[in-house]
């Protein structure tokens, strides 16, 4: 991947995760789904809407198509993560041969121009390109005057096995933002206490957990001071977890409280390697994003813009944008990590030992609302970002139900 394309897709992930709220269930979003449709529609845009997604983009509109496919090839190659991009327009709709020959290899298909037909096909491809986790194309198929005239889509969908998995164990919290909740939570040690990071941003300092994965991808759990607001806390995350802000690793800190959730002190112990201690809770966490709710971070506010075509480059038949949504999913468990997303543009138009040496131990913790990053080791592109507030709660297995089953067999 260009480090320049990798770049403009961070820059973009963090200004989306500067307006992240979090909400009651958390958020997830992948500006890397995004970022390439966004460059395609800036390939064909004309006048102020191409300047506007120029500006979200970090790139010349000129250069864009290139590198939307370049990146799209590349994300393709990570062992773990399937890529892909759709297109469908109407019969009727012209389009312009040199748009459609710089467009990413992918579907292209035809939209019926019947709702329940073209909505079958469109969530088929969903399901299918993300493994079933995101089942259905966020776009909205109405008839009319409204009626959307073409779709273009992306879909990510990634799939990686911790190095070293947690163990799970249910567990009754006494304190803090999720007290009295039963839960369930994942622990495990190792002897890298620099897996544990602490960085400094402008809302202070934030701690962040490298879990490693099989296949190149990486994901950061990051943890603020409780006060700091998400999209603080996401924003210092992301520029330390792609080395665009210094961090110092667990072995060069303190002993004491030197970052939120982090306890380091130095200890007798029977062996002389150190030992960093981790619990957090596994989560799952959906979201569905409007994106022309936030029209000027995407570069969509002439683009969705009615009253004239914005992109003479697709289609000699005016268009503008008129939806663009994305839907995702995350999934951190024992064993490994998932994460999915779904964009779509709509134009409407852890006996006594012998304690001989001293060694560091550390504790990190994420007892509180927290976010979470999954990273490309090599690029150090952001593939997903998101917001944990409602971790995945215990449920008391059924025993009746079990010996039933068991009595069965």
């Amino acid at each position: 991947m260009r480090n320049q394309t990798v770049r403009a897709v961070n820059r973009l992930t963090a200004r989306w995760a500067a307006e992240a709220s979090g909400g009651d269930g958390g958020t997830v979003f992948t500006a890397a789904g995004v970022w390439p449709l966004l460059a395609l529609l800036a390939d064909g845009a004309g006048g102020p809407a191409r300047a506007e997604l120029e500006e979200a983009l970090g790139i010349s509109a000129g250069d864009a198509a290139g590198a939307a496919r370049e990146l799209l090839a590349a994300l393709a190659g990570v062992r773990g993560l399937r890529a892909a991009t759709g297109l469908w327009a109407g019969a009727d709709l012209p389009l312009e041969p040199a748009w459609l020959t710089a467009l990413p290899e992918g579907t292209r298909g035809t939209l019926t121009g019947d709702p329940d037909a073209d909505g079958k096909t469109l969530d088929a491809w969903a399901s299918e390109r993300t493994d079933g986790l995101v089942e259905r194309m966020p776009v909205a198929l109405p008839q009319g005057p409204d009626a959307v005239r073409l779709v273009l889509a992306s879909a990510l969908a990634l799939r990686l096995k911790w190095i070293q998995p947690f163990e799970e164990w249910p567990q009754t919290v006494h304190e803090g933002h999720w007290a009295g909740r039963d839960l369930v939570m994942l622990y495990r040690t190792t002897s890298l206490l620099d897996r544990v990071k602490v960085a400094h941003g402008p809302a202070g300092a934030v701690t962040l957990l490298e879990v490693v994965g099989d296949t190149g991808v990486d994901v950061h759990l990051v943890l603020g001071g409780p006060d700091t607001p998400p999209g603080e806390v996401l924003t210092t995350g992301i520029e330390a977890a792609t080395r665009a802000r210094p961090s110092t690793g667990a072995s060069l800190l303190p002993d004491g409280n030197p970052g939120p959730g982090l306890t380091l002190r130095t200890v007798r112990s029977e062996s002389p390697e150190p030992r960093l201690g981790i619990s957090t809770p596994a989560f799952e966490v959906r979201a569905d994003h409007d994106l022309l709710a936030h029209a000027r971070l995407f570069g969509l506010e002439a683009a969705a813009d009615r009253g004239s075509g914005s992109f003479p480059g697709i289609s000699s038949t005016p268009l503008a944008v008129g939806s663009a949504r994305q839907s995702a999913v995350a999934r951190f468990h024992a064993t490994g990590f998932e994460a999915a997303a779904v964009t779509a543009f709509g134009a409407v138009g852890a006996g006594l030992p012998r304690l001989r040496y001293r060694t560091r131990h550390a504790q990190a913790r994420f007892d509180r609302p927290f976010g979470f990053l999954a990273v490309h080791r090599t690029s150090r592109l952001v593939l997903a970002a998101g917001w944990v507030t409602d971790p995945l709660p215990y449920e008391q297995p059924d025993r009746e139900a079990e010996e039933a089953e068991f009595w069965e067999q």
